[in-house]
C-alpha cells in the first residue's frame, strides 16, 4: 500500500467515523449508488455502510459512499405519470425559446437558443 493510501485505510472507522478504504479497494459486498443502479437496485433506506477515499492534493479528498449489496432493493418501476413528466421536461429542454420549435436536441445553455437562431446568416 502506498504512502498516500495509508491515511485512507480505516476499516474500523476510528479516524473518519465510518469504515474507510482506499480508492478501488472496497470490500466485497459493498458498492456505490452508481454500481447499485447498474444492477437495477437502490439503497432502499439503508444507512451508508462505508466509504472509499482518493486523496487529492489541491482540494479535499474524493469520497464515494458504499452501501451493502445484500440490503439493496430493486428499483421501483417507472409509472406512466413519471414517464409523462419526464417527456414533458425533455421537450422543454429541446424547445427553442426564440422560434418555439423542437430543435431535436437539448439546447446548450451557452447558446440559449437553437443553432439557427443563435447564428443567423
Amino acid at each position: 500500500m502506498g504512502r498516500s493510501y495509508g491515511k485512507c485505510f480505516d476499516p474500523n472507522g476510528a479516524r473518519y467515523g465510518i469504515p474507510t478504504f482506499p480508492w478501488r479497494m472496497a470490500p466485497d459486498g459493498m458498492v456505490t449508488r452508481r454500481q447499485l443502479r447498474a444492477r437495477g437496485l437502490r439503497p432502499g433506506g439503508q444507512p451508508i455502510a462505508a466509504q472509499v477515499l482518493r486523496p487529492r492534493y489541491r482540494r479535499g479528498p474524493l469520497v464515494a459512499y458504499l452501501y451493502r449489496l445484500d440490503y439493496a432493493k430493486p428499483v421501483r418501476p417507472m409509472t406512466p405519470a413519471k414517464r409523462a413528466a419526464l417527456a414533458k421536461a425533455n421537450l422543454a429542454r429541446r424547445t427553442c425559446p426564440q422560434c418555439r420549435t423542437d430543435a431535436g436536441y437539448v439546447i446548450p445553455a451557452s447558446l440559449g437558443a437553437c443553432v439557427p437562431c443563435a447564428y443567423p446568416n
